[in-house]
């Protein structure tokens, strides 16, 4: 059968799909079931046949992906093509009919909680057993300025509670990061740990699924959070994962270098912190009070000289 479904199921056999972490591979197998349920012509992508799926297809499919959100569909044709490619080297297809197929590139989003906005969001979820798991998870990317994706995957093996520090091995760049904890969370976390230390994840589903704690999923965690915020009052316009993005805009507006930022972000690349680095009026301040500070020195210096 050259059914598309029957490629998808030959990459989830060959040695690359079996080498990715296993998080990794739930990840690529929602996004080829968005792939393999898309309907063009009124026929699902699954039934095509893949050694003669043309080009036009593989365009329709990536503008109706991009219905969904430009993030998500880059996600579902990268992997596409990751299929088709393997479907090539193992002879089974001649060609991707979405290597040409041009990726949209969405605008980077710039949109930061206040200081109130996180307060209200902790208040909300840690006031009910059911959404505690989220506000910790929302509390640790915040204050951490780390992936969500991260925080929902946090064992409980990576906390030091004597020295009240955490070890993150960030799982996009492999950066290794180690981060005091304040005492706010660290308190959060003590009681966390009373409650939900018997199993490995620091902040999974508060309900058990067939006797199994398991972490919210990287699509279900945003859903669930949604329904958490509009409770809080908050506005659509912010999302979960922005808090990372707010925590280092924070560190920015304090005055903290770019190398010490990139100690607590994992970023390799001081190019990648500069979008972080907003014009905002907290920044402004900090930046003219410096100024004027280093202003007034100088003349003192100058008149004790005299």
């Amino acid at each position: 059968m050259l059914d598309l479904k029957n490629l998808v199921n030959d990459y989830y056999l060959s040695f690359d799909f079996k080498n990715l972490r296993e998080e990794t591979k739930k990840q690529y197998q929602y996004f080829l079931n968005v792939m393999l349920n898309t309907e063009i012509d009124g026929k699902p992508l699954r039934k095509c046949d893949y050694t003669k799926l043309p080009t036009r297809y593989a365009k329709t499919a990536y503008n109706i992906w991009c219905d969904k959100g430009i993030p998500m569909a880059n996600h579902v044709m990268s992997v596409t093509r990751v299929v088709f490619n393997h479907g090539v080297r193992e002879e089974l297809c001649t060609l991707n009919p979405f290597s040409s197929v041009r990726k949209r590139v969405s605008e980077r989003r710039k949109v930061v909680w206040t200081k109130e906005d996180v307060q209200k969001f902790l208040d909300t979820a840690y006031s009910d057993f059911n959404t505690r798991n989220l506000g910790l998870i929302g509390h640790m990317a915040y204050a951490w300025c780390q992936r969500l994706g991260d925080m929902r995957l946090l064992e409980w093996s990576t906390i030091d509670f004597d020295k009240q520090t955490v070890h993150i091995e960030q799982s996009k760049r492999k950066a290794d990061v180690y981060l005091p904890i304040d005492d706010d969370l660290f308190e959060m976390l003590q009681q966390q740990n009373q409650d939900f230390g018997f199993q490995k994840y620091v902040a999974p589903r508060p309900k058990a699924i067939k006797g199994e704690y398991r972490p919210y999923s990287l699509h279900k965690l945003p859903v669930f959070a949604r329904k958490l915020m509009q409770q809080a009052g908050l506005s659509d316009e912010l999302r979960l994962s922005d808090l990372r993005r707010t925590g280092t805009t924070e560190m920015v507006d304090a005055g903290v270098g770019i190398g010490q930022i990139m100690s607590v972000t994992g970023h390799s690349n001081p190019n990648s912190v500069k979008p972080y680095m907003k014009n905002t009026l907290i920044s402004a301040n900090f930046a003219l009070t410096e100024r004027k500070k280093h202003s007034t020195s100088i003349t003192n210096a100058d008149k004790e000289s005299v």
